[in-house]
């Protein structure tokens, strides 16, 4: 499997607290002799992980982002398969919660839905492997951890995804700006998937008839729409609040 670079402090220690075994070299800025240093370099002695304290430079050279003075090389993540989360969902013995972003294609995005989606529990984000963000570092940087903790599972084909969620009684709710029902009149107590369309885009016409209920965000003043990770945001804590009432 292939080695790939991971950066911010969030991203780096959720990985030594769920997968130390991938950690494979870790760089620090120089200079730095706060707690968070120490806590993580005393846990790298202990499982046997080089670590070098490098000059800021260096860190640049190797990452393309704001890295906050730490980068780890890290072996591939274990990538989730569409049977694994369906097995996952048979066997968890709590009603299915997920997130389905159909061709979201910003990191940054990507990042913070995954961040949103393991605030509120949900228990798997699922993109189409065509025209979706990748997990890169920076979408790992931006997710400060979730990454490491939600499960991104690629599907080949998300139409017929969709259909086996319902065969397995998954309620799909989708957002449409154009959608007669509002967010608020949703029920998302029971086993659901939020369904969220690209940038500028929504979602494409399949996935939509794939939807049992369509549903708008209320738009109260001039812009027409919001940013599809405040949106999903928006729609992830109103399920939240209903499943916790």
């Amino acid at each position: 499997m292939a080695d790939e670079f991971i950066f911010g402090w969030h991203a780096v220690e959720a990985v030594l607290k769920r997968e130390p075994g991938r950690l494979q070299q870790v760089w620090i800025q120089s200079g730095r002799q706060d707690r968070r240093v120490q806590e993580i370099t005393v846990a790298l002695d202990e499982l046997g992980v080089g670590w070098q304290e490098v000059h800021r430079r260096e860190l640049d050279s190797r990452v393309a982002g704001v890295h906050q003075g730490v980068v780890a090389q890290v072996g591939e993540s274990r990538e989730w398969t569409e049977a694994d989360l369906l097995s996952q969902l048979e066997s968890s013995g709590k009603p299915p919660f997920l997130l389905v972003l159909d061709g979201v294609t910003d990191p940054h995005n990507l990042g913070a839905c995954l961040r949103t989606a393991d605030a509120v529990g949900v228990q798997a984000v699922v993109v189409p492997k065509d025209k979706s963000a990748a997990l890169t570092p920076t979408a790992r940087k931006v997710a400060c951890g979730a990454a490491e903790t939600v499960p991104l599972v690629r599907v080949t084909n998300l139409a017929r995804f969709l259909r086996a969620l319902q065969e397995q009684g998954v309620w799909l709710i989708g957002t449409a700006g154009e959608a007669g029902a509002t967010l608020y009149q949703a029920d998302f107590k029971g086993p659901v998937a939020l369904v969220m369309g690209a940038e500028g885009k929504g979602m494409r016409r399949l996935t939509r008839e794939h939807c049992d209920l369509l549903i708008n965000i209320p738009m109260q003043g001039h812009v027409d729409s919001l940013n599809v990770s405040v949106a999903t945001g928006v729609c992830l804590y109103e399920a939240l609040r209903q499943r916790l009432a």
